[in-house]
């Protein structure tokens, strides 16, 4: 079934950077583009429907490559304890943080973190997003993690959104191996990524590389257990110090090393010949009141492709839109609006390993796309919150959250 979507401006972000078509349409079949390009060229066909979108800008789909949407429990007193001065590390060592997290959310039942996390993920829908990576790593053992990616794939399921789910066993040291972090990844390793992979709950495979975590020496053997599972990779790296875990995701060929505020040059280098994207996080960089700016000139210098993600989690970045995460990577990152926009579409549908099929305007590629009632493009990333006036279409088929 073919249909025509018509009066509109589209910008296809192909090649990462707004390639306008000025009064323009597109034709889906089924779940994909059939064709793109002006109004005036559309071919002639028995479409089994036309829609007028009245004028408006067409982007991609929003993807949010980096989220940790499913957890229990709620840290807001942690953020009175920051603004009163205290630090993220000293709250962690006090057994807040991510710690506090695990055990609400080892105590929650699949069907409360499915209820809770499923209002959140609607946030992110009517903000524009068509696809969404969410990551485990609030459960950190076997039973609990299996929790979190079977309600990860559940909603998938039950919302009109691709989830790609990651497992991020390796994302602190659970209470029970207490001063034993070697033991906990060996525990990863032999049990827990083995048996959640077999049982297809597994997307992607993620660590935190950092010293309040996991050294560059753990979190290489979590790789080569995923890479032996045919498991792609990807690396919390270089937040709070430089462990250069971002050079060694790249050699790993990661998909993506996300947040990057203390990586270096050199780091810059190993992900450009390797192709890890860079995500960005300027909802954790403004939570936190970081004052160490991810290196833009090296990653711009080296070709490094940008994403920008909003790191939905309770703890440092309770954010719940996309479109405001444009926002703060160009006023806190000095990124471009074009720039911005290309980190939520293009590139992160390659840090996700989804870049031949989503993320562009193209033909061939998957019919996600939202209509906006906007002037151009920019006001994506120039209006503070709110609800913009627009229409998502989903896999060709137009959808409402």
């Amino acid at each position: 079934m073919k249909t025509l979507w018509q009066h509109c401006h589209v910008a296809t972000m192909a090649q990462g950077t707004y390639s306008i078509i000025e009064d323009a349409a597109l034709v889906t079949a089924g779940a994909l583009i059939e064709w793109i390009g002006p109004r005036s060229q559309v071919p002639a066909a028995d479409y089994a429907q036309v829609h007028d979108l009245q004028g408006a800008w067409v982007t991609p789909g929003l993807i949010d490559c980096h989220t940790h949407t499913v957890f229990g429990g709620n840290r807001s007193g942690e953020f009175e304890q920051r603004l009163q001065g205290v630090s993220y590390a000293e709250i962690a060592a006090a057994g807040g943080g991510i710690a506090s997290t695990v055990r609400a959310t080892r105590a929650a039942t699949e069907d409360e973190l499915f209820a809770s996390a499923h209002k959140r993920l609607r946030s992110l829908l009517r903000d524009g997003v068509t696809t969404v990576e969410i990551k485990s790593g609030y459960g950190l053992d076997l039973a609990s993690e299996r929790k979190l990616l079977r309600v990860i794939r559940r909603l998938g399921e039950a919302l009109p959104v691709s989830v790609r789910a990651t497992c991020l066993a390796a994302h602190a040291l659970p209470p029970e191996y207490k001063d034993r972090a070697d033991d906990y990844i060996d525990h990863i390793c032999s049990e827990m990524l083995p048996a959640l992979a077999a049982e297809g709950l597994v997307d992607a495979v993620d660590a935190f590389c950092e010293y309040l975590a996991f050294s560059p020496e753990q979190v290489e053997r979590v790789f080569k257990v995923a890479r032996q599972l045919g498991l792609p990779v990807k690396l919390h790296a270089e937040q709070l110090s430089s462990l250069h875990g971002s050079s060694l995701a790249a050699r790993y060929q990661a998909l993506s090393a996300d947040h990057l505020e203390f990586m270096t040059e050199d780091d810059a280098i190993a992900m450009a010949a390797s192709g890890t994207v860079a995500v960005l996080l300027p909802g954790a960089f403004y939570f936190l009141r970081e004052t160490q700016l991810p290196p833009m000139d090296a990653l711009r210098k080296h070709g490094v492709k940008i994403a920008i993600a909003s790191d939905l989690n309770p703890g440092t970045s309770p954010a719940l839109s996309v479109r405001l995460m444009l926002n703060m990577a160009c006023t806190l990152f000095r990124m471009t609006p074009e720039e911005a926009l290309a980190g939520a579409t293009l590139h992160a549908a390659s840090a996700l390993g989804m870049g031949h099929s989503h993320g562009s305007l193209e033909v061939g590629k998957v019919a996600d796309f939202v209509a906006w009632q906007i002037d151009r493009p920019a006001d994506l990333a120039y209006w503070l919150g709110g609800d913009l006036e627009k229409r998502v279409v989903r896999h060709g088929a137009e959808v409402t959250v």
